[in-house]
C-alpha cells in the first residue's frame, strides 16, 4: 500500500477519531487531489480494500460519498472511474462560482461573519504538505468567507462544488504553480473582509477566481 493512499484526513468532528469509512474518504480523496488516482482511472472495491486493508464496506461508502461530491463518475459499462479534469465542465464550475460566491462573500464580510477560521485555513494552506492539503485548504478558506452569507441554500449550492473545485485548482497547479499569486490574493480578500469592505470583498473575489479560470481554463481551449 502507497503511502499516498494510506493517508488519511482529520476527523470532521474535533477530537473524534475518524471512523473506518472517514478515513478511507479522507484516503481516496487525497489519492485523487495528488494524481496517484488518476483521471479516468477505474476504482475497484476489491482491490481498493485490499490496498487499504479493510472490508468492501467502507470503500463502497466513499466511492458514493465521492460521486456525490463530483471527484468520481459512474456509470453502467465502467464502474466507478476517477473524473476526468474536463475543460468545458471546469468552465462550468467556475461559472457557477462567479455566478454565487463574490456575492454571498459580500454578505458575509457586511454581516462580519468572516472570522477566525478564514485566517486559520490560510495558515494551512502555507504550511500544506502537497497540493492535495494545499487546495483543501484553500477549499477550507473559500467556504470561511461564504458560510455566514445568511442563505442556507446559497452555501449548500457552494458547498457542492468545493471537491471538483480542490481537483481542478490539483490539476491546474501540476501544469503551472501559482498558489502563491493566490495566496497573496487571499490575503487581500481577508483583510478587506476583516474591515467589512463588502464591495470590495466582492471585486476581489471576483477578480480572483476570473483570474485563476483565464490562466488555467481558457475560452479558446474548449
Amino acid at each position: 500500500m502507497s503511502d499516498t493512499l494510506a493517508h488519511s484526513s482529520q476527523s470532521p468532528r474535533p477530537g473524534i477519531p475518524p471512523s473506518r469509512a472517514e478515513a478511507v474518504l479522507g484516503s481516496l480523496k487525497h489519492a485523487i487531489l495528488t494524481g496517484e488516482l488518476k483521471p479516468g482511472q477505474a476504482l475497484v472495491e476489491a482491490d481498493l480494500a485490499e490496498r487499504l486493508q479493510v472490508s468492501k464496506t467502507p470503500v463502497r461508502e466513499a466511492l458514493k460519498a465521492l460521486a456525490a461530491s463530483g471527484l468520481v463518475t459512474t456509470s453502467a459499462y465502467r464502474g466507478a472511474v476517477v473524473r476526468e479534469v474536463d475543460q468545458a465542465h471546469a468552465r462550468c464550475v467556475y461559472d457557477m462560482r462567479l455566478l454565487l460566491e463574490p456575492a454571498a462573500a459580500a454578505r458575509s464580510a457586511a454581516a462580519g461573519r468572516v472570522g477566525q477560521d478564514a485566517a486559520e485555513a490560510l495558515d494551512q494552506a502555507d504550511r500544506a504538505a502537497d497540493t492535495a492539503d494545499r487546495s483543501l485548504a484553500n477549499r477550507a478558506f473559500h467556504r470561511a468567507l461564504y458560510a455566514g452569507c445568511g442563505n442556507p441554500l446559497l452555501v449548500k449550492s457552494l458547498d457542492d462544488l468545493r471537491d471538483q473545485t480542490a481537483l481542478l485548482s490539483s490539476a491546474a497547479w501540476s501544469r503551472q504553480p501559482s498558489w502563491e499569486l493566490e495566496a497573496a490574493e487571499h490575503r487581500a480578500i481577508l483583510e478587506a473582509a476583516a474591515a467589512r469592505d463588502a464591495a470590495l470583498v466582492q471585486d476581489l473575489t471576483y477578480r480572483h477566481i476570473d483570474s485563476f479560470v483565464a490562466r488555467n481554463f481558457p475560452e479558446d481551449a474548449v
